[in-house]
């Protein structure tokens, strides 16, 4: 139905309007702006993404450290609201307090959250940065990547949706013309209607 509405637009047709042709016209370039907007806007924002990624990665991977920490005992109750410590109270992982050792040799010890449960003296991989401090697992290349294409592929969608956007406030207006062009081609034509000079 669409497709022959947009047909009927191009045709010669007595009661084609000239908003009939911009409508038709603002459609096609509303599609070209999709096609080739959607995915420049895509690429860009993926490109720019990635750089910002990889240099993350390169400074995660630079600056946190895999250590060795010992279960000094369990932890009940809830956390002391540090962002390591936000994890324990999801299901699977338990507080416990550990003991490690940082990059410069000095002894720390503090709440983690640990996923298996961990009896006194066991020992657990820990991730902590420069100073010591418990941090989170460093960015690896495959997340980067995944979040690089979802950063592409959602600017892009963001921009056909502009332009979709700007398309149906385009066709809003014209049909609001369209309409009071049609009003007032009434109106005139009830001024006339049955007088014998009309020709009706």
């Amino acid at each position: 139905m669409r497709a022959t509405a947009f047909v009927w637009r191009w045709r010669r047709n007595p009661l084609r309007r000239r908003s009939d042709v911009l409508q038709a016209w603002v459609g096609v370039a509303a599609v070209v702006l999709m096609l080739v907007l959607g995915p420049a806007v895509g690429w860009v924002t993926g490109s720019l993404a990635h750089e910002a990624l990889r240099k993350t990665v390169r400074e995660q991977q630079l600056h946190r450290h895999l250590v060795s920490a010992t279960t000094v005992r369990s932890v009940s109750g809830g956390s002391d609201g540090t962002d390591h410590e936000s994890t324990a109270g999801r299901e699977g992982y338990r507080r416990v307090l550990a003991r490690w050792q940082d990059p410069a040799g000095r002894v720390r010890t503090g709440l983690v959250a640990v996923r298996q449960p961990a009896r006194p003296g066991e020992r657990f991989p820990l991730w902590t940065d420069d100073r010591g401090q418990v941090t989170g697992r460093p960015m690896d290349d495959a997340t980067a990547t995944v979040h690089t294409v979802l950063a592409g592929l959602g600017s892009a969608a963001a921009a056909a949706g502009l332009v979709e956007g700007a398309r149906r406030l385009v066709v809003w207006r014209l049909a609001q013309r369209r309409s009071a062009q049609w009003d007032r081609a009434w109106e005139r034509a009830a001024h006339t209607w049955g007088r014998a000079d009309a020709g009706s």
